[in-house]
This record gives structure tokens, sequence and C-alpha cells, in this order.
């Protein structure tokens, strides 16, 4: 329960990019009541030195189903995470439609899946909420539409255009899903089936999602030889509807694509120009993390995951999947595997593909597709190949926010297998302490900044009347421990964070409290 509590002394940045001033900051029953000084309270932390600031709000996460393993979001709000967004890059748990299979689509979206102890037999997104604020999470939580779960439980895993009343079927859901609190939707174009997934049905579903206010985020179709295509596909969308628009994890892959998130941004800068509102995230590391899956051509992933891996035994499609990764813009000493859904530990976990074939005798595609073909996609990568000057271009742009694409774990629980990407522990401390050149500012991307891009205006920002999410940190102590050999590592300098009000990490240490609350969306 929320209690009146001072934080007496500390330096004041308040989320909007203006300067830090010297304050107390009252709160009483989960809100900001005052900020400023001469007051008292039964319960007073003295600050004095640190950095008083609004709780991080992380609007692109994966959490979907980790907070229904271990609710606490331990890797999350040790990190000064208050608020996350889930459903990201399509991979979202509904809505589905109903009579579908939820097997073909919990397949789909395995990459979400790291405790097959969560039962998943909601019928809609009302249920998810509804069973997720059941569980009591530790920080609050507002979801997104999945196009996938989506897409896949109306038109099927084929290659195959929706037809106008499959459209309307999904125009349909989203719309009901929206209503429901979803604060938009997400597309996620390189995850199958949303390879197939063409232009109307994209247009269409924006304008479901423009006529309410929302927000359509893009996991767009290539981040590497193709992402100027890509990016300008989404800002077409954007351009046509007028849907607000957040093109996720922006990032050019491959040296021979470095230099080319400039150019993206230049078309992002073009359309808001012209009335567009388009922004993008980016979490500040050089590596990304994803299903192996996605190295695989679309076509070959027709009907779902348990259907194309046992395909991948056929030596003719073998063949052609080796002729697909001739030219591939990373190489297989940059591809790392981070987690199997084998019994742990999986000693190939922690291993780039190259050791594996060096070890085995075998290229990297061998080995590659022998994974595919046995685990489908219950194995995950961390991808590296990206540039650092590419990073800083996006961080310092104006449309940009920082959002972690992690997940929220508990490294001593189901979630907690694996090598997975540090991100999930450290973005916020690593961005702070090794990219913020301007401190105010760099707060602002954390916090009032990413907050607005989805809608929770109410969030993200230290003012009377709103809700008590804070973090207080030292800013000399402040640091990601997480590594890419040894992630599952709380970060430092994070000491106090308190969650509507309640106390939730104090000292570093966490006090037990679960006092999220799940956010919805309004028009």
């Amino acid at each position: 329960m929320a209690e009146e509590l001072l934080l007496s002394g500390g330096l004041v940045i308040d989320g909007s990019g203006r300067p830090g001033i010297e304050a107390d900051v009252l709160m009483r029953s989960g809100r900001i009541v005052a900020i400023g000084s001469g007051f008292s309270a039964p319960v007073v932390h003295d600050v004095t030195g640190l950095v008083v600031c609004p709780g991080f709000v992380d609007i692109h996460t994966h959490s979907d189903l980790t907070l229904l393993s271990d609710p606490r979001g331990l890797s999350k709000v040790h990190q000064g995470v208050t608020t996350e967004v889930v459903g990201n890059c399509g991979l979202g748990v509904g809505p589905v439609a109903p009579g579908a299979a939820l097997e073909p689509i919990r397949q789909a979206v395995a990459y979400l899946d790291l405790d097959p102890a969560v039962d998943w037999s909601w019928p809609d997104l009302a249920g998810y909420l509804a069973v997720l604020g059941a569980a009591g999470p530790g920080l609050n939580v507002a979801t997104l539409v999945g196009h996938l779960a989506l897409h896949a439980s109306v038109v099927g895993f084929g290659d195959q255009p929706a037809g106008p009343d499959e459209i309307d079927r999904m125009c349909g859901l989203l719309g009901a899903a929206l209503d429901a609190g979803a604060v938009g939707l997400s597309t996620g174009l390189v995850y199958a089936p949303l390879p197939y997934v063409r232009d109307a049905e994209l247009l269409a579903l924006a304008s479901v999602v423009a006529a309410r206010d929302r927000v359509f985020t893009w996991h767009v179709r290539n981040y590497d030889d193709d992402l100027l295509d890509s990016v300008a596909q989404a800002v077409g969308v954007a351009r046509e509807t007028g849907v607000r628009t957040q093109i996720s994890h922006l990032a050019a892959v491959g040296r021979r694509n470095w230099g080319a998130v400039r150019r993206a941004l230049d078309l992002v800068d073009e359309a808001n120009a012209d009335g567009c509102d388009i922004g993008v995230d980016i979490y500040p590391y050089l590596h990304g993390n994803a299903p192996l899956s996605q190295l695989l051509p679309a076509h070959i992933q027709e009907g779902g995951p348990l259907v194309w891996a046992p395909r991948l035994r056929d030596p003719s499609v073998r063949a052609e999947v080796r002729a697909a990764w001739v030219d591939r813009p990373t190489g297989w000493d940059e591809l790392t595997l981070s987690w199997t859904n084998r019994p742990v530990p999986d000693p190939v976990v922690g291993r780039t593909i190259a050791g594996l074939a060096e070890t085995a005798g075998v290229d990297g595609a061998e080995i590659t597709l022998d994974l595919l073909a046995e685990l489908g996609n219950g194995v995950l990568m961390t991808a590296g190949g990206r540039s650092e000057d590419d990073l800083r271009a996006v961080l310092g742009h104006p449309a940009a926010v920082v959002a972690s694409d992690g997940l929220a774990l508990d490294p001593g629980g189901a979630t907690g297998a694996g090598v997975p990407h540090p991100r999930s522990y450290g973005t916020f401390p690593r961005y702070l302490r090794q990219y913020a050149t301007d401190l105010p500012d760099a707060v602002r991307r954390c916090t009032s900044a990413p907050a607005a891009r989805v809608g929770l205006r109410d969030r993200g920002v230290l003012r009377p009347g709103a809700p008590a999410d804070v973090v207080v940190f030292d800013p000399d102590r402040l640091a990601d421990r997480a590594t890419f050999t040894a992630p599952h590592q709380f970060a430092a300098g994070i000491d106090l964070v308190l969650v509507n009000g309640v106390v939730t990490i104090d000292g570093g240490a966490h006090t037990g409290a679960r006092a999220g609350l799940i956010l919805k969306g309004s028009t």
C-alpha cells in the first residue's frame, strides 16, 4: 500500500527535459503531491546527492508471458523501469479469432515463451489483461495488439493475401481489442506469416488505429540490405492514413549497410515536416536478439513452425536455403545462440554458430539448419553486425526514444535460463551512463517522451497529481553490469524505485512489492 513519503534533498529531473532542481518530492496515496521544500512526512528518504526522476517507461518489450511466470519483473524494475508496453513486433498474445487453434500461434511467438508452465487460455485481449492484472505485476503494463495472432487466426500461415471479408474480420477484432484498452497495434513483417501481408491489410488496420488515435508500431520488413524500402513502407502507411507511427529498434545490420540509418531518418524527417507523427526507438547495444528462424527466407516458413521445421530435413529444401544464404550481410561468427527450449544446461547456448560448426567439422549453414529442423522457433540468437556511428545517430535524433526490446526476467527462475541479451537488465543505466550528453534530455527520452508515443501522458513525469512512479539513482555508481557472457546481473546505482507510490526497490534490493497497474489506452 502506498504511504505518505518524502524524498528529501535530491536533484529532481522531472522528465520534461528542463534542467534539474534541488528539491523535495512529497508523495501520498500513490501520487505526487508537491515538489519544493518545507514539507514533512511520516517516512523520509534522504536522497541528497542522488538524482530523482520519473520511472523509466519501456515502450518496446516482450514480457507478455514472462510477467505471468514471475510478475515481479525483476530485471526491469531493478534498472528503474516502472512501466512496460508489451505486444511488440507483432508478437503479442491476442486477440485470437474465435475457433482458431492456439498452439500454432504459441509456436509462432515462441520468442516470448520462456516458461512452458504459463497457461495461455484467455479468449481475447481483454482476457489476457484480466489474467495479467490478477497476477499482480510489479510494474505497470500496457499492451499493443499483436498483428501475428490477429492475421494467423483469421487468414492462416500461408502466403496468400487477406480477402475483403478477412480484412473486415481483422479490423473488427482489432477495434474490439483497442476498445478493451490496447494502446495500439504492432506488426513484425519478418515473423511468419506476416511477411505475406499485403499493403491493403496494413492500410485497413492502420485506419482502425488512427480512428482511435492510438499508435502503430513497426518491426519493419528488413533491417539489412532493404532497410530503406522497409522504412519507406511504414512511412507510406503513415502518410496515407495519418496514423501515429513508431519504427522499432532502428538499426542497419551488416557492414555494407552502415550509414543507411541516416537516410532512413531523413525519410522520417521529411514525413514529419509534412505533418506526420513518426517516432523511432533503439537500445544502446550493437547486437540484436531474435529467433534463429529469422534467418530463413520467408517462403520457407509457410505453414508455421510445426510445418516448416520438419521440412528442413528435406535435402532439396536445405539446398534452397543454403543458396539464399550465400551472400548474407552478417557472418556465422556474429551469431551466438542465447537460449533453446532443450533441458538446461544446453551446451550449444553461449556459443557462436561458427564455433559450433568448427567443432562439428561442418559449415555454419549445416549447424543452423539442423538446429531449426529440431527446435523450430525454440532457439534464439544474439546477432552483431551493427555500427556505433549508426547507433549514436539514432540516439541523438529528435524523434528517438530509448526502449529495451527486452523481457522482464527472473535470474533465479524459469525465465533465467540461457545467456539472453543484456538489454533485459541494463538498457536504461547503460544509456544514461555511456550515451547521455544532456542528462535532463536523456531522462526525457526514457520517460515522458516514450510515454507520449503510446498515449500514456500521465506517466513519465514528476508533477503534482501524477502517479508516483519514481526512480532515485546515484549518477556516480550507475552502471549496467549485465554482459553478453554473464547477462543475469542487475544494474548498479538504482537505489530506490517506487511504483504507484509503493517502494519496490530499496537500497538496490527488491521489497517484494507488486504495485503495478494495467494501463489502458483511451481516445
